[in-house]
Order: C-alpha cells, then structure tokens, then sequence
C-alpha cells in the first residue's frame, strides 16, 4: 500500500527559536545595566555624606518641633494661660502659611 501524500496537521518546523520570556527579561536588563554610567568613588562618598547630614539635621528639626509642641500641649493641658496663647497664634501662623501655600499664582 502506498502512503498518502496528505499533510499532518502539525505545524512545519520554525527557524527561529522562541526564547522563554524571564531569560529575555534577564538579558534586556543586563544590556540596561551595561549602559549604566555609575558613580564613582568619590561621588558616592560625598552624596552619602550628604544623606547623613541632611538626615541628622532633620531628626534635630523634628525632635527641636517635638519638644516644643509637647511643651505648648502641656500647658493648654493644664490650663496656662501664656501656653494657651502661644498655642493660638502657633495655630494661627500654622494657618496662615498653608492658606498662602495653597495659593495659584
């Protein structure tokens, strides 16, 4: 008997390979990585120098802001008169500067 000439129904060989998406991923961000221009030495030690002491001057600012509101929410607590009027008009500037913040030009 002689073999029939019909087509299977599978599709013909590709000649191009599919490559599995996560490798293609890895290997566009390391083509990304390679045109990264890093920092030096020297750079990284100053702008990590600059983290540091801008993080310092902020927890002092913070802390100095703490203390002070703490103090002012005590004597309103308690019933001072001269903390209940330094708390209004921290209020009232407090107030003030977001009303103008808030502003369109």
């Amino acid at each position: 008997m002689a073999k029939s000439k019909s087509r299977s129904s599978n599709p013909p060989p590709t000649t191009t390979r599919e490559i599995n998406p996560v490798v293609k991923y890895f290997n566009e961000t390391r083509a990304e990585l390679r045109k990264v221009t890093w920092p030096t030495r020297d750079e990284t030690k100053n702008l990590t120098l600059i983290i540091v002491a801008v993080t310092v001057a902020m927890a002092l600012f913070l802390g100095t802001l703490d203390y002070l509101f703490q103090v002012v929410a005590a004597g309103v607590i308690s019933g001072d008169p001269i903390r209940i009027v330094i708390a209004i008009v921290l209020f009232a500037i407090a107030a003030a500067a977001f009303y103008f913040n808030n502003q369109e030009v």
